[in-house]
């Protein structure tokens, strides 16, 4: 519990950038002219936003409602007495929401001119100067190895709850590869639990070029979305979360691949959120939702739903999986079989 209150507290900050863009787009005076609970699809062409915008302003709205700056029905938002405050008629809060983050945090994230605009597909596009965040990172090594770092401390706790909670994964194990492994942070852990499995980090060049030299698993380069090495068992740790539907289709089609081409026809280890997971504090899911919103602005991936892993995993040829959860609630298990 005190590592999801920790995640929780550093992504924090999106919910004023989420307040902010509530207000540059006027959701409160929307829902007032219409006069009662305003369906989603009537909210997003009465700002107006492009269609292809509809699912992002779906999770800003839930995690406002989750918030309870707003109010939602089977008829869908309503005003609140908090949300009444940001009514450009009354107080008007909406100009000093929008101050604080435009001085504090600038105009990278959640602003009403990306929801508008067609043009531009994330908001790390309109920050970079069209760029994707995974080409700034190339480009600007010390902003991808701060990137590489982050994840990597991230890695060490969930991971040993993977471990903990599900040991079994690993057994009749022989050789395993952790793709978009970073620098080993997290093969590490396993390899010293599991001393007779041999693990591989599998990563961009220029990524695994930064891996130190380990006793515990061996280092290639390569891209994920072109061809995986093979082993008994693939595993993607908060990887798929970053990509649309459709590259994580590729990626998992690569992983079907690579086990399918052993002796013993192995299985892929999924480690993400499931964002409709149960689970018990109100911290956890709003955890998983900034999270959400997060990934949805910055490079185009999203936490998914069971049903939405369930139509990735059919779609990438598997023939069965199961969902496990883990300790840590914000992440769970995914195993699939070829």
């Amino acid at each position: 519990m005190e590592l999801v209150r920790l995640i929780n507290q550093s992504v924090s900050f999106i919910s004023s950038l989420v307040l902010r863009c509530a207000a540059e787009l006027q959701i409160s005076d929307h829902i007032k002219q219409y006069g009662g609970p305003m369906p989603l699809h009537e909210l997003a062409r009465s700002i107006p936003i492009p269609p292809e915008k509809d699912l992002m302003l779906v999770q800003l709205m839930e995690l406002l409602v989750h918030q309870g700056v707003y109010a939602k029905c089977e008829a869908g938002y309503q005003l609140t007495p908090t949300s009444e405050l940001l009514l450009t008629e009354g107080s008007n809060m909406g100009t000093f929401v929008s101050f604080i983050p435009e001085v504090f945090f600038g105009k990278r994230f959640f602003t009403g001119k990306w929801f508008k605009d067609t043009d531009v597909g994330t908001v790390s596009e309109l920050a970079y100067n069209g760029k994707q965040i995974w080409h700034v990172f190339k480009e600007k090594p010390e902003l991808g190895n701060f990137f590489n770092e982050a994840m990597a401390s991230q890695c060490k706790e969930s991971v040993r709850d993977l471990v903990a909670s599900h040991p079994d994964i690993f057994y009749g194990i022989n050789n395993l590869v952790d793709v978009g492994g970073g620098t080993g942070t997290t093969v590490k852990v396993i390899a010293d639990t599991f001393p007779g499995l041999r693990c591989t980090v599998f990563d961009l060049p220029n990524v695994v070029e930064n891996a130190p030299n380990s006793d515990s698993f061996s280092v290639v380069g390569g891209d994920m979305f072109d061809n995986i090495p093979t082993a008994d068992a693939i595993l993607l740790k908060t990887i798929l979360h970053d990509w649309p539907d459709e590259d994580c289709v590729r990626i998992l089609e690569r992983c079907k691949e690579a086990v399918e081409s052993t002796e013993k026809n192995g299985k892929v280890i999924v480690v993400d959120m499931v964002l409709d997971a149960e689970v018990n504090d109100s911290k956890e899911t709003e955890t998983k939702l900034l999270f959400n919103l997060l990934l949805i602005s910055t490079v185009g991936g999203k936490e998914r739903t069971k049903k939405e892993w369930h139509d990735l995993i059919i779609r990438a040829g598997y023939s069965d999986y199961k969902i496990y959860p883990a300790r840590m609630s914000l992440y769970s298990v995914i195993e699939l079989y070829p």
